[in-house]
């Protein structure tokens, strides 16, 4: 049996965000010239490295593997003390002893995304061929990209096939990739509020964001790192309007209404006179402490370009055509970003392919961030999923 347990730490001031992206506060497996990432845009990314975080055991057939894929803001840090925030992982409603990913049975593997800022190469990593950070320099990936990196990670760690992938949102994508390009490796896929292209609306959102970033004088033209700066107002902008797609006017109104902060009357200026506005800004400026403006751009340009029916012919039953990956597919009732019926569409297109799917579409007015809060019906809808799917793959409470 392999036993690998995470690293913890207490938390880091925000200047040594960037030492995280060459020396993260996790694992690392490193692949050299001889080991290529081939990418979809032609280049041989070479030599590169995935940092990981590991919670639990592999069993003795090496069977009881889960693979977690973060969003497009997460990172490798699912359910342990984020190293720059010191704050709890940012997905433990779901993941731990005794969780629907119960790390005490399961042996749960969560990489840093190709493109990322917290230890897997990407534009805030060195270039070993310059000595400089990447910038824009890095050659642009996709979700399909994403997906072949961890594929070579599990192969480094001697995993041939995995019990389940799950992710939402971006992860969520990568986890219908994974069932597209490795079908043969993934026994059961949960996939939340994700879908199987973004819709021009999305990209519109993205593209806002990435002008905001772009058009900060501190961004100098993606060598930020170079000057001494950091287009920390810019990417706090791209920060705050991506946060209000993740929720809903119901909850932005139960939470916040027209409510003002710390004031009795408006003070007819433009300070953040409304609870929201402060809400947003707090958003914006912590997000910039532990994310890198050069992988928002990199990262939001690979789910604009993801589009799993174009890769098969235009048509999207293609993609799971024999499929014998048991798939769950959630969506939430009031996510706009990723509606419903882009999970019907999921839903449609496997049942076309004769592959076995259950879906659930849980009422909540909490938004597009549901998958990650404490909505008690998808919490328990994941631990029904899983516990089926072990019985079904043999997998005993302890995991042999």
């Amino acid at each position: 049996m392999v036993t690998i347990r995470p690293e913890q730490s207490g938390g880091a001031s925000a200047g040594e965000r960037a030492q995280e992206a060459d020396h993260p506060s996790s694992l690392v497996a490193r692949f050299g010239p001889d080991k290529p990432l081939r990418l979809d845009c032609g280049i041989d990314l070479a030599p590169f490295q995935i940092a990981y975080q590991a919670y639990g055991r592999l069993n003795a057939d090496r069977s009881n593997a889960i693979l977690i894929c973060h969003a497009l803001t997460g990172d490798q840090h699912v359910a342990n003390v984020h190293p720059v925030t010191g704050k709890p992982g940012w997905w433990q409603t779901l993941v731990g002893p005794g969780k629907p990913i119960d790390t005490d049975r399961y042996f749960v593997i969560c990489s840093n995304v190709i493109g990322g800022c917290m230890g897997s190469t990407g534009p805030a990593s060195t270039n070993p061929a310059t000595g400089r950070l990447w910038g824009l320099d890095f050659p642009v990936i996709t979700i399909p990209d994403m997906v072949r990196a961890q594929a070579m990670l599990l192969d480094h760690l001697g995993i041939q096939k995995l019990f389940a992938v799950v992710g939402g949102s971006m992860g969520g994508m990568q986890v219908l990739q994974w069932t597209t390009a490795y079908p043969e490796r993934v026994f059961s896929a949960l996939a939340v509020a994700c879908s199987t292209r973004h819709s021009a609306q999305n990209i519109a959102f993205h593209e806002l964001g990435r002008q905001a970033v772009m058009a900060d004088p501190d961004w100098r033209g993606g060598r930020y790192f170079e000057h001494g700066t950091h287009p920390r107002r810019g990417l706090g902008v791209a920060r705050m309007a991506a946060h209000i797609t993740y929720l809903s006017d119901a909850a932005l109104h139960r939470k916040f209404g027209r409510r003002l902060q710390d004031r009795d009357t408006p003070t007819f200026s433009f300070d953040a006179d409304f609870e929201v506005e402060s809400y947003l800004r707090h958003q914006g400026s912590s997000f910039v402490e532990r994310f890198d403006a050069n992988s928002y751009l990199y990262l939001t340009r690979a789910m604009d370009y993801f589009d799993i029916a174009a890769d098969h012919d235009g048509v999207l039953a293609n993609a799971w055509r024999g499929a014998r990956t048991r798939f769950c597919v959630v969506s939430f009732t009031s996510d706009w970003l990723f509606p419903t019926a882009d999970s019907r569409a999921i839903v449609h297109a496997l049942n076309a392919s004769s592959a076995r799917v259950s879906f659930a579409e849980i009422e909540t007015d909490r938004g597009h961030d549901a998958f990650l809060l404490d909505v008690p019906e998808f919490i328990e809808i994941s631990r029904a999923f899983l516990e089926s799917a072990a019985s079904a793959h043999g997998l005993t409470a302890a995991g042999g």
